[in-house]
């Protein structure tokens, strides 16, 4: 690389080098949507737990229904009612077998009765209290839900490693589980850095801005499936940024701060961090997003090491540092696989420049492949300039221009990486 950068894939390397999944524990169903599990579930039960009625109707055995037509239809005496969670119990007598050539009022989910073999639709009959008129016969097994059909007791239901989702949430409770062992989200900390920055909805000065970047990247910490934390902005004195650092780190797994790392006078973070050898800043060979920094931190007293990650000041800069280093690293704590976003490849519509040895990410807008399309098209949006939030809003993706290329023509195929998930 020139000028002795690191390439985004060394950089990327070095930081994936010096990630640990975070330990699991068990977390209760509804807490764990979207994270691994990293435990091997088997069924502890069957599904269903019991032959039960997949229709309301009538639960017969299939002999004594044999010659029901709509011409001749089989008159049944009914010898009570079952209803899901009513028990598998008959009347007269509280029975638990159905009698020859009688018939049970039966609701969906309610326990077959035994010696009944199938269920007689609503439809199919006069829906009689005391007995019944069936006019359609039916077969052994129909509209019955038999034990154990859908899952065994034993079978495997989770392996680890499997990214939970709904579904699979809903297997584990149907099955009794209300908690299971996952990777959890990491907490991060948000830190802005500039004596300029005031949050949203304070008095702008002269010379002041809106902190942008930590809700920018508190959000694609939270889109990552993190519980992110602002700390809001700390000025631009090494003492001021080391001692806020220190009293809103509190339990993060993981720590992000935007601005001051580059070649100023007034460069907070690597100032105050410079010197520090777990810690390093230094360029990538890319743009935007050039100055970077990656290390640990030594929190507490126990010097419980955190990842690090310095992140440039402007905004676009920060953001797609974030997707290419950050996210990478998040989703590594998490187990959850692959790590970084996959490209695709479209065709672009219009020529763009690129400068030779830095990788440059352009925003853009995809179009998927359809209707006359046989692949995707993207369009560049806006100019390359690293403070352009506005264009970063408008886009839903980067377009990768690769560090020898300088120029690319309309209509040439391109990578592309979305960025909405």
């Amino acid at each position: 690389m020139p000028d002795g950068l690191r390439s985004v894939e060394e950089h990327l390397d070095a930081i994936l080098g010096e990630i640990e999944p975070l330990a699991d524990f068990a977390q209760p169903l509804i807490d764990a949507l979207d994270l691994v599990c990293t435990e091997e579930i088997v069924a502890p039960i069957r599904l269903p737990r019991f032959d039960n009625s997949a229709m309301d109707g009538y639960a017969v055995r299939a002999e004594d229904v044999a010659t029901a037509a709509e011409e001749s239809p089989v008159k049944m005496r009914v010898v009570g009612e079952i209803g899901a969670g009513q028990g598998n119990r008959l009347s007269p007598g509280g029975a638990r077998a159905l009698p020859e050539g009688t018939a049970v009022k039966i609701m969906t989910g309610a326990p077959m009765p035994r010696n009944a073999d199938c269920v007689i639709p609503y439809e199919w009959t006069d829906r009689g209290v005391d007995q019944v008129w069936i006019a359609q016969s039916a077969h052994r097994g129909q509209h019955v839900r038999y034990a154990g059909e859908d899952v065994a007791l034993g079978d495997l239901l989770i392996e680890p490693g499997t990214q939970l989702g709904p579904r699979q949430l809903g297997l584990l409770a149907s099955v009794g589980r209300n908690a299971v062992r996952v990777r959890p989200r990491p907490r991060v900390l948000i830190v802005s850095t500039g004596s300029e920055l005031r949050d949203p909805g304070a008095e702008l000065a002269p010379d002041s801005i809106y902190d942008g970047n930590s809700y920018l990247l508190a959000a694609a910490a939270r889109r990552a499936g993190c519980v992110p934390s602002r700390a809001g902005a700390l000025p631009d004195d090494p003492t001021s940024f080391l001692a806020g650092l220190a009293a809103k780190v509190g339990s993060a797994d993981v720590v992000v701060t935007s601005g001051g790392i580059s070649m100023g006078d007034y460069d907070v973070v690597k100032e105050a961090l410079g010197g520090d050898d777990e810690v390093w800043f230094g360029g990538v060979a890319m743009q935007p997003g050039k100055p970077q920094g990656f290390g640990h931190l030594r929190v507490g007293a126990d010097e419980r090491r955190v990842p690090f990650f310095a992140l440039p000041g402007n905004p676009v800069s920060a953001y797609l540092s974030f997707e290419i280093f950050v996210r990478p690293a998040l989703r590594r704590m998490m187990g959850i696989a692959p790590e970084s976003r996959q490209p695709i490849t479209a065709r672009i519509t219009h020529d763009v420049r690129s400068p030779y040895g830095r990788r440059q990410f352009l925003r853009g807008t995809l179009t998927d492949a359809g209707g006359h399309r046989s692949v995707a098209e993207v369009v560049p949006v806006g100019g390359s300039g690293s403070h352009l939030v506005g264009d970063l809003s408008a886009s839903d993706c980067v377009i990768v221009v690769p560090e020898r290329e300088m120029e690319i023509a309309a209509g040439s195929m391109v990578s592309v990486i979305r960025l909405d998930d």
